[in-house]
């Protein structure tokens, strides 16, 4: 008899925390519209097309590995978060015994200043993931969205790309809405999900062990509906805010 299939074991909140921390430690190629003409844009999009840059590099061509293809808009402002601080709290919180949930680490991220956050959207290798990504930097080099970036392709696995586009503050509500509202403007019609930077820095992925949601709003576009909207739900409270 032959052996029966085992499926694959689910991967842990660690591993994807690993692969997420080694992408950002890689080097990042950017174009920052506060110090570059925009008119080399288009030239600098055509040459980092997601579907063509390898996540590991080419090693006959000599190129090293690429953690993230990134845009900053022309008021992009780094935010002044203390990551220690939030780590140094995380710490004293899980010796605590206290419960973790979504309200105590949004308490930590608010005393530590971890505000920002970002819609992320999971797609195909190819002519979708580069066409969205064009739209969305486009829409960040026009001052529409604070910033955006997008993973390159990664031959090893099959694995989507991953587009991530920032806001200044998970906490804010209407600001969340207003960034989906922004994508949506481009033409990106793809289902979204919202996660905090917070969530990030403290390994809230899937599988985790506290048994969380990694993300905090998912919105899908209604293409039936009149005009035609997103329909966001708050993943915490399981409520539709829009």
């Amino acid at each position: 008899m032959e052996d029966e299939e085992v499926a694959a074991e689910p991967l842990s909140a660690e591993h994807y925390a690993a692969e997420a921390m080694a992408a950002d430690m890689d080097p990042w190629i950017k174009f920052d519209a506060r110090k570059t003409p925009g008119a080399e844009f288009c030239s600098w999009l055509e040459s980092n097309r997601p579907s063509q840059v390898c996540r590991f590099g080419d090693e006959e061509g000599g190129a090293g590995p690429v953690g993230w293809i990134c845009v900053l808009g022309p008021n992009y402002c780094p935010s002044t978060e203390d990551v220690d601080g939030l780590h140094d709290s995380w710490e004293r919180l899980l010796a605590s015994g206290r419960p973790i949930t979504f309200q105590t680490i949004k308490e930590l991220a608010l005393n530590h200043n971890v505000l920002p956050g970002k819609w992320l959207l999971h797609l195909d290798t190819g002519f979708k993931v580069d066409h969205a990504w064009e739209c969305i930097a486009r829409a960040v080099l026009d001052g529409k969205i604070m910033s955006a970036k997008v993973s390159p392709r990664d031959p090893k696995s099959n694995a989507k790309h991953v587009i991530c586009v920032y806001n200044s503050n998970f906490a804010d509500e209407e600001q969340v809405m207003e960034l989906d509202a922004a994508i949506r403007a481009v033409g990106v019609k793809c289902p979204l999900s919202y996660k905090p930077d917070v969530y990030t820095y403290l390994g809230v992925y899937r599988n985790n062990r506290w048994k969380l949601c990694p993300t905090i709003y998912e919105s899908k576009f209604d293409l039936e509906c009149v005009p035609r909207r997103s329909h966001i739900v708050n993943k915490v409270t399981n409520v539709e805010v829009t």
